[in-house]
């Protein structure tokens, strides 16, 4: 289940200025929050309890109690979480940035994992498992994460076009039928050229499953089905680097997944391109 400050922060951008002021008080006395009722907290933050319950649901809260409950919860796993993780600095020792960025990583992982709705993802398990195509849209840092995604479900006979260039996916996308599938990936949901491609997938009538950060954007608005990812990038960490661990995190869980529902059936074509790339491999003797 998802966190609540992290809801909070990744919507931050996507609130009106008095959800916004309810959101970061929230985030700056959480303590305190959850002591207090609907009218304390408007009266706190001077706006109507409306607005309250307006950020309520726009982060998928049925209303403040819900928020407060959850809010507790993950208050009292961070007590009891013993694994922290800080922004890299610079000047700071070898030793500091090796363990920052890999505890950074592992955080960026942990908020996705809460971020996915298990419905959800079933349903896009669905979807993918009874497509026979299923191309991967990504551009940037996100166009290498499609790549990896589809080599790893051409391993299951699942047949998806090379797209990483923008020109070569809007050809790829016309080609696209109603039965297939189109995974398109973007942690901020609003690239011009995905959502281009985005916009030719759509045309054709094939399934569309977006991967973005947990926020309102066009791509994340436009598909049939949303998978959110949440990464802390911060300062000297803003070159797609938790956002691309989660990104592949997401892809890793689709891939296992539809393997492990379709076994059976895929069982061949796995030791089939197991023993084909081995050959790849310097035999020691």
């Amino acid at each position: 289940m998802a966190d609540c400050c992290i809801k909070l922060k990744e919507r931050m951008g996507s609130l009106t200025i008095k959800e916004q002021q309810v959101a970061t008080f929230i985030l700056d006395y959480p303590e305190e929050v959850i002591k207090m009722s609907i009218n304390d907290l408007a009266d706190s933050c001077g706006v109507s309890v409306s607005s309250v319950v307006r950020l309520c649901k726009s982060i998928g809260y049925s209303g403040y109690k819900e928020l407060c409950r959850m809010l507790s919860t993950e208050l009292l796993m961070n007590q009891q979480e013993a694994v922290t993780y800080e922004d890299v600095r610079p000047g700071d020792s070898i030793e500091a940035i090796m363990r920052n960025v890999c505890m950074a990583d592992i955080k960026a992982i942990e908020n996705t994992m809460s971020l996915i709705n298990v419905a959800d993802l079933e349903q896009v398990v669905d979807l993918i498992s009874r497509a026979q195509r299923v191309d991967f849209y990504g551009v940037g840092s996100s166009g290498y994460v499609a790549m990896d995604a589809r080599n790893k479900f051409l391993r299951i006979n699942k047949i998806s076009m090379p797209c990483f260039d923008p020109h070569d996916q809007i050809l790829c996308a016309a080609t696209l039928k109603p039965e297939d599938v189109a995974v398109a990936i973007s942690y901020t949901g609003d690239t011009k050229d995905i959502l281009e491609t985005v916009g030719i997938v759509k045309r054709t009538g094939a399934s569309l499953i977006s991967i973005t950060r947990y926020n309102k954007n066009p791509l994340a608005q436009q598909s049939d089905l949303q998978l959110y990812t949440a990464s802390p990038e911060t300062m000297m960490r803003s070159g797609a680097m938790g956002s691309r661990i989660a990104l592949l995190a997401v892809v890793d869980i689709l891939y296992t997944c539809t393997a492990s529902r379709n076994y059976e059936n895929v069982k061949k074509s796995l030791d089939t391109s197991r023993l084909i790339t081995a050959k790849k491999h310097m035999q020691l003797i």
